[in-house]
């Protein structure tokens, strides 16, 4: 990769280019007994979904560095579809923080619940695992705005309880 590639890579880019969309049905696979999808099987989906919007956004190999909280709102049964939308909020030197929402889309009456959200962080790598640097994010929207400041004071909280965790290990 000559320089002016490199370069064009780095420049920075609107949310809108990172935003990724994936429909998942639910099939007897993804639940439990009750019929019910598992919360395992939904943090995958969002996970995906997540990853998909980071690797739009640096156009590098991404890996999950943390995910935080997630509530499970309402129950999704088998046959239901699950929506998950996704977006960089911020890029900050290699990392990237990625909002994902899930939806389920009762097909049969056209109601659509929201069942969770996530905040995930990844990292770009190249193919020898070694951090990339990223390209900044550009938000446009009131928004993404907001989600983008946010971002910033949710990194900091990340890293104050990372502190905090690493202290009780010494």
């Amino acid at each position: 990769m000559n320089d002016d590639e490199k370069t064009k890579l780095m420049l920075p880019r609107p949310v809108r280019e990172s935003i990724s969309e994936m429909t998942e049905i639910v099939l007897p696979n993804d639940a439990n007994p009750l019929n019910a999808l598992l919360g395992g099987r939904l943090m995958h989906w969002i996970d995906l979904a997540g990853a998909m919007a980071a690797h739009r956004h640096s156009r590098a190999y991404v890996v999950t560095a943390s995910i935080d909280h997630m509530d499970f709102l309402v129950p999704v049964r088998v046959g239901d579809f699950v929506i998950l939308r996704s977006s960089v909020n911020r890029a900050f030197h290699t990392s990237m923080e990625v909002g994902v929402k899930a939806w389920v889309e009762y097909y049969r009456t056209e109601e659509n619940r929201h069942i969770s959200s996530a905040y995930l962080t990844f990292v770009a790598v190249d193919a020898d695992g070694n951090h990339v640097a990223v390209p900044p994010v550009v938000p446009e929207t009131e928004d993404e705005k907001r989600r983008y400041e946010d971002a910033a004071h949710r990194r900091e909280m990340r890293r104050k309880e990372s502190a905090r965790r690493n202290e009780g290990r010494s």
